[in-house]
């Protein structure tokens, strides 16, 4: 293998692929871990797949690769145990909330969506391109809670209370939703300094 030769993604993906064999080795619940990382697997698949087609910049990938390990990291311990004392008591946190930090993680996909409607001129307007991303996160926020609650409800009920890692708090879905909304904010807020002067050109 070259490795002069080898691109940002590239590194990623293979930063990824040591990670995932990593935390592949003796799992908390492995049904829990495949739970947690098989959406994962799908999104790398579909980042590799399409990387001739759309190549997404640096810092897009830099930001949508942050949740991608956050969640491999959490599928090895269960959310709700994964070592984060050091934040936990920083900030004096009554629980774990190493999975609000990787759902705000989610928001920064945001980035490359808006990346996306640029490039491909799918958006005209700097309103649009502003919010579209952030709409497409709250709705992909929604729809992976109700997918964890089936899966909790119909699938296994003993792995689906650790893949929900709700840790007792009724508001879960909804906070996790909110930190995935904060994200895509937080996101927007950067790309928008970061392509000023691409994004004058739209109306």
């Amino acid at each position: 293998m070259n490795f002069k030769k080898l691109k940002f993604p590239h590194i990623l993906l293979i930063v990824y692929v040591i990670l995932f064999t990593i935390c592949a080795i003796n799992p908390y619940a492995r049904d829990v871990w495949w739970a947690e990382n098989v959406p994962i697997m799908i999104i790398v698949l579909l980042f590799v797949l399409t990387y001739k087609k759309f190549q997404f910049s640096n810092t897009a990938y830099a930001l949508m690769s942050i949740f991608i390990f956050m969640h491999t990291i959490g599928g090895h311990y269960t959310f709700s145990r994964v070592p984060f004392d050091f934040v936990t008591n920083l900030f004096g946190f009554a629980r774990n909330n190493y999975d609000r930090f990787a759902h705000f993680a989610v928001g920064f996909y945001a980035y490359g969506m808006a990346e996306y409607l640029l490039k491909k001129k799918v958006v005209t307007k700097k309103w649009a391109l502003g919010l579209f991303p952030i709409f497409f996160i709250m709705a992909l926020a929604a729809a992976y809670e109700l997918f964890e609650w089936v899966f909790a409800v119909a699938v296994d009920p003993t792995a689906g209370a650790e893949v929900l890692g709700s840790q007792g708090d009724v508001w879960d879905a909804q906070k996790d939703i909110l930190m995935d909304t904060l994200g895509a904010i937080t996101s927007m807020i950067w790309f928008f300094f970061k392509k000023k002067k691409d994004i004058t050109k739209l109306k």
